[in-house]
Parts: structure tokens; C-alpha cells; sequence
């Protein structure tokens, strides 16, 4: 028996029930509330404590196979790299491994963790615009896939650094398409005042030199012109034709060019907007680069990892102010930025079938830290909650713990997966001794006093 959930018409935000009918990981039970998979929330806060992270890897492995079908529906040759800056639990890594992805890493660390997660080398993708050398060194020693040089200076370097290695690095030139993807201004990437990748006029220049470099092979171009595209394929169609234009001449000079690597972006429904789906991007790459016969690879992120995980928090008290309601948590922007960051809209239900189920109010959801900007929602209608009550963020599953700080020496929260009726906590919670623990204070200050 499934708890009745209520509906506001006046309310212009999805209903919880709503919101649960696009997330078929969660459900509400009579008795034991939000379920994630066939694990009850409540029990999880009661052995990991609460804020913490919970994701489903069941919603992993859906979210990976799909897209994977409808590149493979649209006969496309392609590989997916998860975008490891996403979500780079160890844990979440081993789960999508197993589902055959690979990984895009953007530094030494994603890297390590891909690797330490059991991603081959030679699925893994190195993106990101200021490389350093040791960056580069691991790369080469690893034998990554490929590198994605962003300009000529980094191809210079790289160039030195693989010679003096003896080794030869398989690069592809990121391409900057000069298309607004019409997402959010901090998270667009391919425009022309962006920091990424180098001038498509200039590509063809720059290609032809790396194929003269000491130790760089040419192999490709790669683009990516932002995250959560939810604005239709315009955008994608637009970047990739430009892509396509630059593969015919690259070919017409004598290059090779082996694949194209269309990047990420694929944004999803966090409210209740439109999204597209992977059949409409999968699409729009086999109408715009099909043409030519090669191999594509694409860097999901957000849209495999963001809808499989939710942030769990416990109310600490409601406050009543002057003109509006407070629900206080325990959870604040030190462990989801989003929404004080981007503006972001996250869904919030609460965990008890009686909570779900009783009348809703506005309220105003904010954290403990001492910034008007830890708001996590207003005027969002929510039952009365009393101190301890618990709450669940959806679609906290990428860019949520990934982004995480220690602001306001807050402890990192703790981080569990869900896989059917079993969970693990997969990252314990930071201790207090742990944020200390690599401080020192110079002697000439004298010993502390207690």
C-alpha cells in the first residue's frame, strides 16, 4: 500500500507525487516512508547519521544502459565516458565501470580514482584546460586513451614532456564553436569568451602543426559547449556541424582524424522543465557527424549520476519568523552548493508517510551557516516539521558531494549506495580530528592553552 501523497493546485512546483513518478528509484511507503530501491531512508540516517549522501545504483546502471542503447539504436560506434568531476565516489565509479563506461578526468586525482575504481587506462579521456606537467606525466605513464589539448602552448608542453619521456601521446584538439548552449552563464563552455579550447578558424593550423610535434599524435577533435542543455538540440546540431565542417577539411589537407568527441551536457528535469532524452541527442549526432563514418565518444556527467542520488538531512528546528516559516537543517551550502551557487532548483520531500501526507505550507529551507545565501528553497510548500524530522534532496547525485566544502568547519558528510536491499556506507564521515589533523602551528607561537 502506497501512502496517498498530496497535491496543491495552486502551487506552481510539481507535487510530491509528482516528483516521485519521474524517479522510479523512490517511492513512499505506508510504513517505512521514502524508499530508495527497496531500502527505507530512515534507516539509512539511522546508521550514517544524516547529512549524508545516498545514491541508487540501480538508477546508475538504468541511466547508463539507456543512453547506451540509444547511441547503439541510432547506429552510431560510440563510447561513453563518464564525466568523473560529476560524482567520483569510488563506489559509483566501480558500479558504472561495470556497465563498460569510461571516464573523462579533468585532474591527477579524478584520474587516480578512476583507475583505483577499476577504469581500464585506455578508456579514460584527460580534459581540462590548465593541465600541469605533472598531470601530463601521470597521463603518459598511464597510457591514457587520449588527452585533449585546449591550446598551443599546452601542446607545446605536452610535446616536450612526451619526447624527453620517449613516449607519444595520443591527443585530440578541442574545438570552441563559438555556440551558446543556453544554459546557465557559469556552466557554458563553448562560446567564444569562454576559457576552453582553442578557435575553430584556428583548428585547421593548429592540427596540421600537431601532426608535425615530437611525441603527440593527432588522433581526433572533441568539443563541448556546456552542462544541463535542456533547450533542445539546436545547440548540439549547431557544434557538431561545425565539427563535421572541420573533419572534411582536416581530411581534405592529408590528416587523420580517427573519432570525434562530442563532450557532455545533457541536462535533466531537476523541476518539472522539459529535458530531452539520449535518443534525441544520439540523433543529432548521427544527422550532423554520421556522414563521416567515425567513431564518436560522448562525456555524460550530470544526466547519468544527478537523478540516482538524493542528500539526506534532519531538521534541527522550525522557526517561525516574522513573515515567514523556517525549516533549519542540519545540512547546509557546505555540502549542496548548488542552489546558493546556480540558483538551483531542488526538490525536497520529506521522509515520514505522515509528513508526506499532512498539510503543506510555505516555508523557507535553509542551513546552519552564517550566509543569507545558505537557502536552499523559499516559499516552498512542506509540512510542519519537528526537530529531528527528515528530509530528502533529489537529484543530488551529481555536483553535490563533488562540490562539497569544510566552510564554516563543517565535516565532509558521509556517502552510502544503495543497491537493492542492501547499503554501504562507501565514504565515511569526515571527524574533527581528520579536519585538524593536517594543520601545524609554528613554534615560535607557544603550545595552545587548554
Amino acid at each position: 500500500m502506497v501512502t496517498p501523497l498530496p497535491v496543491l493546485d495552486t502551487d506552481p512546483d510539481p507535487s510530491f507525487a509528482e516528483l516521485l513518478a519521474a524517479r522510479p528509484h523512490l517511492e513512499m511507503h505506508a510504513f517505512d516512508g521514502l524508499v530508495m530501491e527497496d531500502v527505507p531512508l530512515a534507516r539509512i540516517a539511522e546508521v550514517a547519521g544524516t547529512p549524508t549522501w545516498v545514491y541508487s545504483a540501480g538508477a546508475l546502471r538504468r541511466r547508463a544502459r539507456a543512453l547506451k542503447a540509444a547511441l547503439d539504436g541510432a547506429g552510431l560506434r560510440a563510447s561513453v565516458h563518464y564525466a568523473v568531476k560529476a560524482n567520483s565516489n569510488l563506489a559509483v565509479l566501480r558500479v558504472l565501470a561495470a556497465e563498460g563506461l569510461g571516464a573523462d578526468v579533468v585532474s591527477e586525482g579524478e584520474l587516480r580514482a578512476a583507475r583505483a575504481a577499476g577504469i581500464p587506462a585506455s578508456t579514460i579521456v584527460f580534459s581540462g584546460v590548465g593541465k600541469t606537467e605533472r598531470e601530463l606525466r601521470l597521463a603518459l605513464a598511464e597510457d591514457i586513451l587520449q588527452i585533449n589539448i585546449e591550446s598551443a602552448e599546452e601542446a607545446g608542453m605536452l610535446s616536450a614532456l612526451a619526447a624527453s619521456l620517449g613516449r607519444t601521446a595520443r591527443v585530440a584538439l578541442r574545438v570552441n564553436p563559438d555556440v551558446d548552449a543556453r544554459t546557465h552563464a557559469k556552466i557554458t563552455t563553448g562560446k567564444s569568451e569562454n576559457k576552453f579550447g582553442v578557435a575553430i578558424d584556428d583548428a585547421p593550423a593548429l592540427y596540421a602543426r600537431l601532426a608535425t610535434l615530437p611525441g603527440i599524435e593527432p588522433v581526433g577533435v572533441a568539443t563541448h559547449i556546456g552542462s544541463q542543455i535542456t533547450s533542445g538540440m539546436a545547440a548540439y546540431r549547431a557544434a557538431y556541424a561545425c565539427l563535421a565542417e572541420l573533419v572534411q577539411a582536416l581530411r581534405g589537407a592529408g590528416l587523420p582524424v580517427k573519432h570525434v568527441d562530442c563532450g557532455g551536457g545533457l541536462g535533466i528535469p531537476y523541476r518539472d522543465e522539459p529535458a530531452p532524452l539520449p535518443e534525441a541527442l544520439a540523433g543529432a549526432i548521427k544527422t550532423t557527424l554520421g556522414p563521416l563514418g567515425l567513431p564518436v565518444m560522448l562525456e555524460p556527467g550530470r544526466w547519468i549520476a544527478g537523478p540516482a542520488g538524493v542528500l539526506l538531512a534532519s531538521v534541527v528546528l522550525q522557526k517561525q519568523g516574522a513573515a515567514r516559516r523556517f525549516l533549519v537543517l542540519d545540512a547546509a551550502m557546505n555540502d549542496l552548493v548548488r542552489p546558493a551557487m546556480y540558483e538551483a532548483w531542488h526538490g525536497i520531500l520529506p521522509v515520514s508517510p505522515v509528513a508526506a501526507a499532512s498539510p503543506l505550507t510555505p516555508a523557507d529551507v535553509v542551513g546552519p551557516v552564517c550566509e543569507t545565501g545558505d537557502t536552499f528553497a523559499r516559499g516552498r510548500a512542506l509540512p510542519s516539521l519537528t526537530p529531528g524530522a527528515l528530509v530528502a534532496f533529489l537529484d543530488a547525485g551529481a555536483y553535490g558531494a563533488a562540490m562539497s566544502s569544510t566552510y564554516n568547519m563543517r565535516p565532509l558528510a558521509a556517502e552510502v549506495l544503495v543497491d537493492g536491499d542492501r547499503f554501504a556506507v562507501v565514504r565515511d564521515r569526515q571527524g574533527f580530528d581528520e579536519m585538524l589533523a593536517g594543520q601545524r602551528q609554528p613554534a615560535w607561537l607557544g603550545n595552545p592553552q587548554p
